[in-house]
């Protein structure tokens, strides 16, 4: 695997784990502070649709994993 494909697939991997645990914080005070009910598929579903506003932006790493699951 090229060095530079290695190095994106890398930060996408660190994205993800940075835009999930975002997900679920924010799903929690969503939980806490407006009365949701927790709900792991409301978690999922955020997740998405911010990875695809990250992937617009410019977020080279998760544009490579989304490629891949998409392949």
């Amino acid at each position: 695997m090229d060095g530079a494909v290695q190095s994106d697939l890398r930060r996408g991997v660190n994205s993800l784990v940075i835009l999930g645990a975002w997900s679920i914080w924010r799903h929690r005070n969503d939980c806490v502070f407006d009365n949701a009910t927790p709900n792991v598929n409301s978690v999922l579903h955020l997740a998405k649709e911010e990875a695809g506003r990250w992937s617009a932006a410019g977020a080279k790493g998760i544009s490579l994993i989304s490629a891949r699951a998409s392949a």
